[in-house]
């Protein structure tokens, strides 16, 4: 599986500067080059040393990273909802992604015209919600109008969807997102098939001019609050500076943010705050052929985790052998991780944990 993030925001708030600089300094791995699917997304691999650090003990032929699909979403203006500016666009590639990224502009330019003439954060997250969540009630009042047709046929599974889509429709009706009922697995496995747009789990990623990433204004102070209320993350970043270190070196990168005094740039912190945001976890296999990363969702069993390298894996799945990359950074290598005892042979009830190494035994 690979995450598929949108990028979405009002115009000029530095969406696509975001979205150009991250798939571009993202495309350093050779076997996931950029690639444009169409003018607006972008594969780009996931920044994770732990997969470097591997390849340098088993020196494979292929280095592979676990990906990331960014889609920029053309810009939302008021209306969307109704079709207006590019709404229709905007929404019907928002419905796709597992997650959205919310760009929010806190930054002040004379040069850059804010499209409500004024930075003010927690209104420009309100207008794309609201939008949202019109789009949202248009589609639950619909669905409601069709489960209660068949109900009247004695349909099971519509007599189980109308109190959840009623339950979604109030709070659509009062301003809250769909996001915001916490609805039980049962209740978001009933109203799948909606694809809601406010159902998305949403980040906040906070734009500031290059001097105030290391002091933020209080513009982010600000959305901090307002996303802390929701159980949001926010990632603070300058669209300006990751431009820039798409056009350097890994090397140059790493010394470019140590003088700005950063630990790391906005592409590892967006991949991050997306992974917590998702529940994800990565696993690696590796050998002399080649070392990759794996993405699975926390709590996910080894047959499972088979399975997201191939289904027959999955089916024929016998064991797996396992090592954490923790203990192959103390022992340095297999051999040792054998004789100290750490190589495991796990089962079908193995729970996979984010760094375990794992080679797969299975019939065909």
């Amino acid at each position: 599986m690979s995450l598929k993030c949108g990028i979405v925001g009002l115009p000029n708030v530095g969406k696509s500067t975001i979205f150009n600089a991250m798939t571009a300094a993202g495309a350093a791995a050779a076997n996931y080059p950029f690639c444009t699917i169409e003018p607006n997304i972008g594969i780009v691999s996931v920044p994770d040393n732990r997969l470097d650090k591997i390849a340098e003990i088993f020196k494979p032929k292929k280095i592979i990273p676990a990906i990331i699909e960014f889609v920029d979403i053309a810009g939302l203006v008021k209306g969307a909802s109704k079709g207006e500016g590019l709404g229709n666009q905007f929404l019907g590639h928002i419905r796709s992604v597992d997650a959205i990224a919310h760009i929010v502009r806190c930054f002040e330019d004379p040069d850059v015209v804010h499209v409500h003439g004024h930075v003010d954060p927690l209104s420009d997250i309100e207008v794309i919600e609201t939008e949202l969540m019109l789009a949202d009630l248009d589609s639950i009042t619909k669905a409601i109008e069709k489960v209660e047709k068949k109900i009247k046929t004695n349909d099971k599974e519509a007599q189980a969807q109308l109190p959840v889509y009623q339950k979604i429709q109030k709070s659509l009706s009062t301003g809250k997102p769909a996001r915001s009922l916490n609805l039980t697995d049962d209740e978001k496995s009933l109203s799948q098939s909606l694809f809601l747009l406010t159902l998305k789990p949403v980040l906040f990623v906070a734009n500031v001019n290059e001097k105030d990433v290391i002091h933020p204004p209080s513009a982010v102070t600000q959305l901090k609050t307002f996303a802390a209320q929701q159980n949001a993350e926010v990632v603070v970043i300058s669209g300006k500076i990751e431009s820039e270190i798409s056009e350097l070196s890994p090397t140059e990168r790493i010394s470019f943010l140590e003088e700005l005094g950063l630990k790391e740039s906005g592409l590892h912190q967006l991949a991050h705050a997306a992974y917590k945001l998702l529940g994800l976890a990565t696993y690696f296999t590796a050998g002399e052929q080649e070392v990759r990363a794996w993405t699975i969702p926390n709590n996910t069993k080894a047959p499972q985790a088979a399975g997201v390298i191939h289904s027959d894996f999955e089916k024929g799945f016998i064991r797996a052998e396992c090592y954490h990359f923790d203990d192959l950074m103390k022992l340095g290598s297999e051999a040792k991780i054998k004789e100290a005892g750490k190589w495991r042979l796990e089962g079908k009830d193995y729970v996979v944990k984010d760094g375990d190494i794992l080679f797969f035994r299975f019939n065909v």
